[in-house]
């Protein structure tokens, strides 16, 4: 009776001339099966690249300094509605978060739930990122912000076992100097937990020229970078990211499918986008799942990850993330598995750790050989 209720697909990974072929099956049925699917892509291995911290405030953690605040309340203030105007109007609903983390109880208590919640999600490895400027308004001084994330970075470590680091924002909107400054307290604090240095924000409503000191000045002092880029703008937003900025990676990309050239350049010179399906549809750069760009850039051969943004202003998980791309794509745990080696290959971490991961990784998931 049950194998006929089921349907197996079946799945294979892997470069026959540099990766073992791992082959996958993964059971579909209707009712309670795809309950069981969901607690599937929640046990499996992953690793997230692209997480703020601010935009990952759990209810949680937030009661325990405002212990009234509803559940209504709380939805409200920390998480963004499923579909903003645009990327700045999602960007609007971050500004509790940023608010919420002004003080050294909260600072510490935000970091080390979030180890929790990273840990609940089967993550492996993960770069957490922030601007540290936007956490002074309460007194606090920019070192005194880094030597509280930084020390509650560690204490997350020894407790769960997650292998972390930190990203250090500056934002579209700062200064040169506002870069500067952010920059080298990346270089300051790199044998402390931060492993590199991010752009964020208003992608579409500010231009590049204060910045490209700042990536002058990283580049030569060796400290890798990601940028977001393609996600509120479009091509010409990437063509002069990467031209200018010179990053590893790209934090979102999702608009490269707008220029094969493009496509093209990224696949050949294997720079990694950072990729975040549901902020993207809540950002409105899609209407919908069902228009994302991801399959279109799995398939040219551009490195990928699946990443969540922010798992409170996005109310999403990463095991959720993949059961959408499952629900929408069809995709099963090879494109996971290749997602997360895409991820482990750009990650900022040292390579005695990528390949552990790397092994991990395979070893996990050659446990689901059919």
């Amino acid at each position: 009776m049950m194998s006929q209720m089921l349907s197996i697909l079946y799945f294979k990974v892997g470069n026959k001339q540099k990766e073992p072929q791992i082959k996958f099956r993964v059971f579909q049925k209707e009712g309670r099966g795809y309950v069981h699917l969901q607690m599937q892509f929640q046990a499996l291995p992953k690793i997230e690249l692209h997480l703020h911290l601010d935009c990952s405030i759990s209810r949680k953690v937030v009661n325990k300094f405002i212990p009234h605040l509803s559940e209504e309340d709380y939805s409200n203030q920390f998480v963004a509605p499923p579909k903003c105007h645009n990327l700045a109007d999602f960007l609007q609903k971050a500004a509790a978060g940023i608010q919420f983390l002004q003080t050294e109880e909260q600072l510490r208590a935000t970091v080390l739930d979030l180890f929790e919640q990273l840990k609940a999600d089967q993550v492996w490895y993960a770069e957490i990122r922030f601007a540290p400027l936007l956490h002074t308004e309460q007194g606090l001084s920019p070192k005194q912000v880094m030597r509280i994330a930084t020390s509650a970075l560690q204490e997350g470590i020894a407790q769960t076992g997650i292998q972390a680091g930190f990203l250090l924002c500056t934002l579209r909107h700062y200064s040169t100097q506002q870069g500067l400054e952010t920059a080298k307290l990346a270089e300051d604090f790199c044998d402390k937990g931060v492993v590199g240095f991010d752009i964020a924000a208003d992608e579409a409503g500010f231009g590049i020229q204060n910045h490209i000191p700042v990536f002058e000045y990283l580049y030569k002092k060796g400290v890798p970078c990601t940028a977001h880029a393609g996600e509120a703008r479009g091509a010409d937003s990437m063509w002069e990211t990467l031209s200018h900025f010179k990053p590893q990676r790209i934090g979102h990309g999702v608009r490269s499918v707008e220029d094969p050239k493009l496509l093209s350049y990224l696949a050949e010179k294997k720079i990694h986008l950072e990729v975040c399906p549901t902020s993207n549809i809540q950002t409105n750069v899609f209407e919908s799942m069902a228009g994302h760009s991801l399959p279109q850039l799995y398939a040219a051969g551009v490195p990928v990850s699946i990443n969540t943004d922010g798992r409170s202003l996005c109310n999403v998980t990463l095991s959720q993330e993949y059961q959408n791309l499952h629900d929408q794509f069809g995709w099963g745990p090879a494109h996971f598995l290749q997602c997360n080696l895409y991820a482990v290959q750009a990650a900022f971490a040292p390579k005695a750790l990528k390949d552990k991961l790397k092994s991990q990784l395979l070893a996990f998931y050659s446990k689901l050989e059919s």
